[in-house]
């Protein structure tokens, strides 16, 4: 693991970024003019945030564990045709929300592909190329 500026680089090719504030950092803007964007609702349902993620990300995968070996071919196979998807680990709670109930689980533009098999019966078919095309993942 080797730390950059802030940002974790793990050998699995996952980056991890540090939000802390570092303690040279000038004190925080009066809460009227602080920046939320960064913020997440605490009072946010599962399903809320699922369906708020699977909308805002073209390419989705939801994991339970950042060393999970299908997630990590997904991501290797995604990557060869020049995609590089959004990974998010999740809780037993949350994959209760998924469309499917097992992990990992891809979504390409909001609608949900399946597991790894279904990646892999996307790809041998000839369908996933134009489908990321499709949903602007990918140029063609």
């Amino acid at each position: 693991m080797k730390k950059m500026q802030g940002l974790w680089n793990f050998p699995n090719d996952d980056v991890s970024v540090d939000l802390t504030v570092p303690p040279t950092a000038p004190p925080p803007l009066s809460s009227s003019t602080a920046s939320t964007s960064l913020s997440f609702d605490e009072e946010e349902t599962s399903e809320s945030k699922i369906a708020r993620l699977i909308s805002e990300h073209p390419v989705l995968i939801f994991t339970r564990s950042s060393s999970c070996c299908l997630c990590h071919v997904m991501k290797k196979l995604l990557s060869t045709v020049g995609v590089h998807p959004t990974v998010i680990e999740v809780d037993e709670e949350e994959i209760a929300c998924l469309a499917v109930q097992t992990a990992p689980v891809l979504f390409i533009g909001g609608a949900c592909v399946g597991g790894f098999e279904s990646l892999v019966a996307l790809h041998l078919s000839g369908h996933l190329v134009s489908r990321l095309v499709e949903v602007g993942a990918l140029w063609a």
